[in-house]
């Protein structure tokens, strides 16, 4: 534990030492009286001459009610009636709390930073044939930077020479490396693991990646939940309550005793305000609440999920509703050649005639047949290339008159087709005139897509939407796969924002709705929702703003992950809420009563705090689905 303290904890941890000592052995010298005072004063300013400063400064500021001034009162008071070894006792025991928490703290800290260890400290550029380091800020856009293995990426850029092996785990939390050459974008806060590269920037430093980021984490304390805003007012208000209800503890009892013609017992009173005041002190809960958020948030962004604020963690975790967008968030995006059907061809013959007669085209449906074909294309080998727009072309390839479209362009031809009974986009296929069977090209479901759905409904979601501009056979047959309960077809983007209005009106006030989309095209609709997530946004910068929580790669289980994180960083919340309230509760009124005494005033405060500070740091630890 020491290695790991900083200067001010090491000073800390010494004075306790010192102090601890000190007490012990005037505990065992037989004095009484001055002498007596005079030796506990000894280890009472050791470990608490900073206490008693801070108090000074804030009845001197106007600001009188903290934590400090309790303490101080309390001992002094201690001392004050003579009870020299609780009074030290209490002040110690309270530093070595501060000390825990403190340690604590910046352990949680450390774990974060490590966890989003993606800022880099410098970028290569190549002067006079020799590469000289620069502050990533100092790199302009269209700079070309040269990335040497084992070295982070420090900007987003293009590859323009040079391909490798990328370690994204620091960004999505995936220790899968992604291949990357020529032409691929890149972004930074990636590991580059094999080949030398030199990316041209296409972002400055402070818009990279990995700078936003780090912002976005930076800044999530920020923005407070309804549970942090409570304990920030309950403790506003609760600390000059306890304060003068201690002062009301030592006046009432001992006036109306000696009124009532009783002995007063002052010195018993003011003892147990002094108790009350130890008792009272919310340490527990002003520290522990934000540093559950604080650790839920690092523990999420170990896991790839970025998340803006502690507000949207809360919002997060009362999830009932999930509406998903369809391409690029439950599907890859990418259209594929799925399948040859019909066909007298050979599967690899047919697929060489469509990629070549569609090899002029940047069509998406072209780029997808010339990805099945997986060769080389030589266009010296097609001629007379005609497309028809909505229908197809038509080419000629290697002498041979070649045909690729829809059922209209089979029409104009007249050549007699097969239907397709399946869901996805259908390319026919004509040679020298003759029919020679179809092409069945779809956007594919992603690996994890249905798996996440059941995650989702195992975790009490209540229901699951999709929304989609595809048509409604290709729509029913995706979300018939997946298990989604309710979709909703040929949406145009607009329709998309009145649909979560819809279902926005029918939820519970209680009940949160969260939509994901892949960030690009969903803005408006991450914007309506009570929690946008945007998915595989890395880059996006539509969606890093207008999102609450950003996925970092395009996994849909991590929407689950998201949802479960949240859900135990507000039950660790609850916990300390209810056990720190709870305790404090119990032992004011036993204080107040004269059962408890200045021992047990220590544990309701620092017992307390440390276990709440223990509980709080479990949400930094996230596990696997």
């Amino acid at each position: 534990m020491e290695s790991n303290m900083n200067k001010k904890q090491k000073k800390v941890l010494i004075r306790i030492i010192a102090a601890s000592v000190t007490m012990i052995l005037f505990a065992f010298i037989p004095v009484e009286g001055w002498l007596e005072f005079v030796l506990f004063m000894i280890p009472y300013l050791i470990i608490g001459y900073d206490i008693l400063l801070k108090a000074f400064k804030g009845i001197k500021n106007k600001q009188v009610f903290d934590e400090n001034f309790l303490m101080a009162v309390a001992t002094v008071g201690a001392i004050a009636l003579g009870d020299y070894k609780e009074g030290v006792a209490v002040m110690l025991f309270y530093q070595i709390g501060e000390l825990f928490q403190s340690y604590a703290v910046g352990r949680s800290r450390r774990n974060i930073s490590e966890l989003m260890d993606i800022r880099p400290d410098y970028a290569n550029i190549e002067r006079d044939g020799k590469l000289e380091r620069v502050d990533p800020d100092e790199v302009g856009i269209g700079s070309v930077i040269v990335v040497q293995p084992g070295e982070k990426v420090p900007i987003d850029g293009v590859i323009i020479e040079g391909s490798t092996t990328l370690n994204t785990s620091a960004l999505t939390g995936e220790s899968v490396p992604r291949e990357a050459k020529a032409g691929d974008d890149v972004i930074s806060g990636c590991i580059n693991m094999t080949g030398v590269l030199k990316i041209k920037t296409t972002k400055e430093f402070g818009e990279s990646t990995v700078s936003r980021i780090l912002d976005l984490v930076e800044n999530s304390s920020s923005k407070k939940s309804r549970s942090e805003n409570f304990i920030s007012k309950f403790a506003r208000y609760y600390t000059p309550a306890v304060c003068y209800g201690a002062l009301a503890l030592a006046i009432l009892p001992p006036v109306v005793s000696m009124f009532l013609g009783f002995d007063a017992m002052w010195g018993e009173w003011i003892y147990r305000a002094l108790t009350f005041l130890v008792i009272s002190c919310p340490c527990a809960l002003v520290i522990s609440i934000p540093l559950s958020f604080f650790a839920g948030i690092g523990g999420a962004s170990n896991a790839g999920v970025l998340v803006k604020g502690s507000n949207y963690l809360e919002t997060l975790s009362k999830t009932k509703y999930v509406v998903f967008d369809k391409t690029g968030t439950l599907t890859q995006g990418v259209f594929e050649v799925v399948g040859v059907h019909h066909s007298k061809l050979e599967e690899a013959r047919i697929l060489e005639y469509a990629a070549l007669a569609e090899s002029f085209s940047s069509h998406p449906i072209s780029k997808s047949l010339q990805r099945a074909y997986g060769k080389e294309i030589d266009q010296s080998r097609v001629t007379d290339v005609k497309e028809i727009s909505g229908e197809g072309v038509t080419a000629v390839v290697d002498g041979v008159s070649v045909a690729a479209g829809n059922t209209k362009l089979m029409k104009r031809l007249g050549i007699e087709y097969s239907d397709c009974h399946s869901v996805g986009t259908i390319v026919h296929m004509a040679v020298n005139g003759r029919y020679e069977g179809h092409i069945l090209i779809a956007d594919r479901e992603k690996p994890n897509s249905k798996e996440a759905i059941a995650q989702l409904y195992r975790m009490g979601i209540k229901e699951t939407v999709m929304l989609t501009g595809d048509t409604g056979k290709v729509a029913d047959q995706v979300a018939g796969d997946l298990g989604i309960s309710t979709v909703y077809s040929e949406l145009l983007p607009g329709d998309k924002v009145a649909k979560v209005e819809e279902l926005l009106s029918k939820k519970h006030s209680k009940e949160a709705l969260a939509f994901v989309g892949d960030g690009i095209n969903d803005a408006p609709v991450l914007s309506r929702a009570d929690i946008g997530i945007a998915m595989g946004a890395l880059g996006s910068d539509a969606a890093i703003e207008a999102a609450d929580i950003v996925l970092m790669d395009d996994d849909p289980l991590k929407i689950a992950k998201a949802i479960k994180i949240a859900k135990k960083c507000l039950r660790i919340v609850y916990e300390n809420i209810y056990f720190a309230i709870g305790v404090k509760i119990v032992c004011l009124i036993l204080g107040a009563l004269g059962i408890a005494n200045m021992w047990v005033a220590i544990f309701a405060d620092v017992g307390v705090m440390v276990i709440a500070v223990i509980n709080a740091i479990r949400a930094l630890f996230v596990k696997k689905l």
